[in-house]
């Protein structure tokens, strides 16, 4: 990568391309109100990212939060940035519950159509570019998920599809679906994936997703901000981090193989003389098959520090160290 300069990338097989950085949202309407998301976005733009990605239930775990949330303040930010539509991709997910009754969640024919005339009006646009099956539901034939979105794909209301937290059976099972009855087809997958949390997707994932050029885009490269060091230099949790409520990141903290590989990570940021953020971004990008890796910035701070991971030159013997100290023992 040119220093300080965005990398665009195909997304797996399709002909799109995206920034090497997906700004996601998911603290927009959280930990970041509209003015702070709009500013973070502003920035994001500015600085070449062209891929945001978002679903239709952040942040409804918030008290107070309707879910939704994070996509009408993309939809607000479009309608007061005249002209920005037609050069960024949206990506958006469904299969969260959105309501009270048994349809209002799932990846049925009903729930689907539902939920994706509401994404659409929230983002206030003709179209989503990828729609994302967050996670499956064993309730409902994959079929019956495939032919809705092959509907959705020929009205024009989504350009592409893709899942998220599928493991490497239902992957290859949707494909051979799709490849059978002539459907749309994924061309992404997002994973949770980074240095502490590796065997999930290199296990059997990545060598699918390489088969069959399925382009992958990462989340949590951070594991929730702990890979950017704040909780070892810290005594107990910071108040209102999200370690607080997240007992991921508490498991991590706890872990000697995580602190381990922190430590190793803190090590390599001062040679660099860098961030472990950045370090860590930079190893993920490195991956096979990744496309774009998910970033989460609440603040504008924490956004140009992830951005200054293009700066940085890692060589295979950088590679090579971070692997070796993070492939040992099985996730946390």
């Amino acid at each position: 990568m040119d220093a300080g300069k965005m990398e665009y990338r195909q997304l797996g097989r399709s002909g799109m391309k995206v920034s090497a950085l997906c700004m996601g949202t998911m603290q927009f309407g959280w930990t970041a109100d509209e003015n702070t998301s709009f500013r973070i976005l502003d920035i994001a733009f500015e600085r070449g990212i062209n891929f945001i990605d978002t679903a239709n239930v952040y942040s409804k775990w918030v008290d107070g939060n309707p879910g939704g949330v994070s996509e009408s303040i993309i939809g607000n930010w479009l309608r007061q940035r005249k002209g920005r539509r037609e050069k960024i991709v949206i990506a958006t997910k469904v299969r969260a519950s959105m309501g009270e009754t048994p349809n209002d969640e799932g990846l049925s024919r009903r729930h689907i159509l539902q939920e994706i005339e509401k994404s659409l009006t929230r983002l206030g646009t003709d179209y989503v570019d990828l729609y994302q099956l967050h996670w499956p539901d064993e309730t409902t034939p994959i079929e019956e998920t495939l032919r809705s979105l092959d509907d959705l794909v020929h009205q024009g209301l989504i350009r592409y599809i893709g899942c998220s937290n599928f493991k490497a059976w239902q992957l290859v099972q949707v494909l051979w679906t799709s490849d059978k009855h002539n459907l749309a087809s994924f061309v992404s997958l997002q994973p949770h994936y980074n240095l502490v949390h590796r065997d999930e997707y290199e296990r059997e994932l990545e060598d699918v997703c390489t088969q069959y050029s399925i382009g992958v885009i990462p989340y949590s490269p951070l594991a929730g901000g702990y890979l950017t060091g704040k909780y070892m230099q810290s005594e107990g949790l910071p108040k209102g981090s999200r370690a607080e409520t997240s007992d991921r990141i508490q498991t991590y903290i706890s872990d000697n193989r995580s602190n381990e590989i922190l430590r190793g990570l803190l090590q390599l940021s001062e040679e660099k003389e860098s961030t472990p953020s950045r370090i860590a971004l930079g190893w993920l990008l490195s991956r096979p098959a990744v496309s774009s890796a998910i970033i989460g910035p609440k603040n504008e701070e924490q956004l140009i520090d992830n951005l200054a991971c293009l700066e940085l030159q890692l060589d295979s013997a950088d590679l090579a160290r971070l692997d070796v100290l993070s492939a040992a023992g099985e996730d946390s």
